[in-house]
Formats: structure tokens, C-alpha cells, sequence
């Protein structure tokens, strides 16, 4: 796969879908683990039409090898930079039966160990002794996003529908979008694949039709260090 083609896709589009990046038997053996979980603790969140897991990678830590192969270490390498870490982490299970549908918007907040008064970061939101909040935006305009697929995804199952280049026009209103000069781009996805975007682009996605799951791991990086007062909740190396 030729990496420094996908790197200027990101830069200029704000996304990019590399496939077969994990095998069938890797997505299996994912698979199980996220099966075999006890799924009574608050940061899992089990509905008729979601089942989201926060802070993935340290409610399962025996994930990690699997999450990171060689494959997903040589694209964070070669695309982000070897200064890259962990700050996020999400798993999402849009199941058959799910008629979420996501409107269009853009990923503004970090998840951080505590509240403190800051300048420049606001609003804040607690959710689960769980904080987020909204850093200044060149913090957002540095962070990646890899989304892992543990299945097929198309647009009759909920892919990812995104504005190209909006990633590059700072806070962007989805209420203010112009279709006259914007276009929309779904996201197709092979089971085994990856899609990585830049925060900042606006995303969304439909209603699944085909009766078909769409599991989806969720993982931001970033590269910077916050003010001394302020940890990334979920920092891992």
C-alpha cells in the first residue's frame, strides 16, 4: 500500500480508506474478545440500537496486540509520525435492527482527566465522571482518527458519510452548509479495513437498511502535550 499517497489524500481531504489491513483470522479473534467481555460497567452502554464501549483500550487491555499490528503500526508511522499517542478510544456496534442516524458534525472535544478553568478550552461536558471538553483548535487540527471495521459497511448499513475538505475550514456549522459548493462522499469500508480522518471533518451517517452490523473501533492520536494542569484520560503509548 503506498502510505505517502494516502498522507496527502488526508491532508488535502481530511480522509482515507486503506483495506486489508487485518486479516479475517485477526478480525475473529477481535471479535471474541469483545464478546466474551463483562458488559455491566458504566463506560459500556447497551441499547436496542447502540452498544458503545468507552475507553476500549483500557477497559481490554488484552486487545491491544491485536489492535496494533505490524500493518496499523507501519500506517500511525508512516502517516501521523513516530511522536504519535493514544487519547481516545471507542467501540460502536451499530446492530441489524439499528435506525441511529447521525447528522452531520464535527469531533470538537478531547476526553481529559479532571475539570479545570482554562483559557481557550471550553464549553465542557461531564458524562459517567468523564470529562471532555473543547481544546483550542490547533489541538483539534493535529489529532487523527483511525476507525477499525469489523465488518463490511456501505451506505445500507450506516458507512460513514463525510464533507471533503470541510476538515480544513476551522469550526464548520453543519447548519451552514452550502450543497451548492459541497459535496458528500460515502465511505465504503471492507471488513478488515480502516478509515482515518482528520476531527474536523464533517461527518455523519444514514439509518441501516440491509439488516447488516457495523462495528466500528474508534481511535484517536495526537502528538501534543496539554497545559501542566490537564491529562489526555485515555493517554497510552
Amino acid at each position: 500500500m503506498n502510505l505517502e499517497i494516502k498522507k496527502s489524500e488526508i491532508s488535502a481531504e481530511g480522509f482515507a480508506v486503506i483495506n486489508n489491513v487485518f486479516s479475517e483470522d485477526e478480525i475473529e479473534k477481535i471479535s471474541e474478545i469483545i464478546r466474551n467481555i463483562d458488559t455491566s460497567k458504566e463506560t459500556f452502554r447497551k441499547s436496542e440500537d447502540l452498544f458503545a464501549i468507552r475507553q476500549f483500550l483500557k477497559e481490554i487491555p488484552e486487545i491491544e496486540n491485536l489492535i496494533f499490528n505490524e500493518n496499523l503500526k507501519t500506517i500511525i508511522k508512516e502517516i501521523f509520525g513516530g511522536n504519535y499517542f493514544v487519547v481516545k478510544s471507542i467501540y460502536f456496534d451499530k446492530p441489524e435492527k439499528s435506525n441511529w442516524y447521525v447528522a452531520y458534525h464535527q469531533d470538537l472535544t478531547i476526553s481529559v482527566d479532571k475539570k479545570v478553568e482554562l483559557e481557550n478550552f471550553g464549553p465542557w461536558t461531564t458524562k459517567q465522571n468523564q470529562f471532555a471538553v473543547q481544546p483550542p483548535l490547533e489541538i483539534l487540527e493535529n489529532i487523527f482518527t483511525i476507525r477499525i471495521h469489523l465488518d463490511d459497511t456501505d451506505e445500507n448499513n450506516g458507512a460513514i458519510k463525510v464533507v471533503p475538505k470541510s476538515h480544513s475550514k476551522g469550526i464548520y456549522r453543519p447548519e451552514t452548509i452550502d450543497w451548492n459548493l459541497e459535496a458528500e462522499n460515502i465511505c465504503n469500508v471492507e471488513k478488515g479495513g480502516v478509515m482515518i480522518m482528520k476531527p474536523l471533518l464533517l461527518h455523519g451517517s444514514n439509518r441501516t437498511t440491509n439488516g447488516k452490523k457495523r462495528r466500528v473501533i474508534h481511535i484517536e492520536f495526537s502528538d501534543r502535550e496539554l497545559p501542566d494542569e490537564l491529562n489526555w484520560s485515555e493517554r497510552m503509548n
